[in-house]
């Protein structure tokens, strides 16, 4: 191991109006390793990107609670990190932003001489309430329930496009379409660039090529600027607008601050709710029985919706420590990275006994499908109500269905998990 010099964070100025690039250190590989970090917790899991991985993606985070440590140092050729998957651990970083802080929280490459932060994301208190007090009034229950009737009724035109056919490719024929469209809709953005949209993110969340990558990001950036330009020239009620004219304290929000918060929602929106909808049809269309009890249980549907995103929790959130800690005796140092692999904390089965067994009357406790803390997803709701609304369309019209004969189901590599594709027929 090489001794590393960790940078004194404490000196970092979070000024949004200004954005500067962190110094954060980026270690990567076994021949960077920090000299506090024990021999015995180096290991390499996989998560993401390995064979073992994709096979049985759910799975395999559930066995990470007794096949790794609870907190253990991977490394990869990517970026190494400390990794966290006890529930008390991860809860523990998710409600301490001021221990744990949200600096580069985002993969994709950003030019350092025209930095930008993703918004409110990567800003932590006291200004990150700021800009979730723009959008917090769409975005909370009240405010999603508004959107209950828009949601159901794009639900009905999906569905309607292809139930005669006796069978689909859920990803393309539902899973992408509703939480997409839906989402285009609250954004204010054309519904004849879902296609595009949809291709640019599934670049950037699952490629592992990094020319690619900026390429696709590069395109989304152009696009979403001229888009800002045209909602400041011509407001309307979506969110873009909402954003491109809003006021903090007094003053308009600056170019960056715009589009950094644009950015940050547009990305957001296009991909987590589509794999845990891919996700979780894959388990209804190979568990009938199942699909019985919820066609059975429709008063419970909010809880049938809660431990469902529990069992199948899709994404991960990393953390920058800012001071020295120590967790379960082991020394955490400033400068470190860690990641809250928030789907096997969903699986600690000193909170959710039998975890991989879906349970509908389990007792309510915390789940982390979209963290907690002062950083939790601004679209956790909007999601649970996409949910439950797919639920009750789907199986009203239908019940019976089953993945189709001879498809091999494959996971895509990447920060979001869910299958490639669910054929289905009925």
């Amino acid at each position: 191991m090489t001794a590393m010099t960790f940078p004194d964070l404490d000196n970092y100025v979070q000024d949004p109006l200004h954005p500067v690039k962190p110094n954060v250190p980026t270690f990567a590989g076994p021949d960077e390793i920090p000299s506090h970090v024990p021999p015995e917790l180096v290991k390499s899991c996989g998560l993401m990107f390995s064979p073992e991985f994709l096979a049985a993606p759910h799975e395999y985070m559930a066995a990470m609670q007794h096949n790794f440590p609870p907190i253990f140092y991977d490394v990869t050729p990517y970026r190494n990190a400390w990794h966290l998957t006890k529930h008390e651990d991860c809860l523990f970083v998710l409600r301490h932003a001021d221990i744990f802080r949200n600096l580069e929280a985002s993969p994709f490459p950003r030019d350092p001489d025209d930095y930008f932060f993703f918004i409110p994301q990567e800003v932590d208190p006291p200004q990150h309430r700021k800009y979730r007090n723009i959008v917090d009034p769409l975005f909370c229950p009240a405010g999603i329930k508004t959107l209950e009737g828009l949601i159901r009724q794009r639900a009905i035109d999906i569905i309607d496009g292809f139930v005669g056919d006796g069978e689909c490719n859920f990803n393309t024929a539902f899973g992408r379409p509703l939480p997409v469209s839906v989402f285009l809709d609250i954004m204010g953005l054309p519904q004849d660039m879902r296609d595009t949209f949809v291709g640019w993110a599934d670049i950037m969340i699952h490629s592992s090529d990094q020319a690619e990558i900026a390429d696709a990001f590069g395109k989304a950036i152009v696009y979403l600027r001229g888009a800002i330009a045209e909602k400041k020239a011509n407001p309307d009620g979506g969110v873009v607008s909402l954003i491109a004219n809003a006021e903090i304290e007094g003053r308009k929000l600056s170019d960056k601050e715009v589009f950094g918060f644009v950015c940050f929602l547009w990305i957001g929106g296009l991909d987590t709710v589509y794999a845990t909808l891919n996700n979780i049809w894959l388990w209804l269309a190979q568990n009938p029985d199942r699909v019985q009890e919820i066609i059975d249980r429709p008063d419970d549907i909010d809880k049938i919706v809660e431990e469902l995103l529990r069992r199948y929790s899709v994404t991960f959130s990393t953390r920058v420590v800012m001071k020295d800690i120590e967790m379960r005796g082991v020394q955490i140092k400033k400068g470190d990275r860690v990641m809250t692999v928030l789907p096997s904390a969903n699986f600690d089965p000193e909170v959710f006994p039998n975890p991989l067994e879906v349970d509908f009357d389990r007792p309510r406790k915390t789940i982390l499908a979209f963290t907690v803390g002062v950083h939790s997803c601004m679209g956790g709701h909007l999601a649970r109500m996409e949910l439950k609304i797919a639920l009750q369309e789907w199986l009203k019209r239908i019940p019976k269905f089953s993945v189709k004969p001879g498809a091999q189901i494959a996971f895509k590599p990447g920060g979001v998990v869910g299958p490639a594709a669910v054929p289905l027929v009925w």
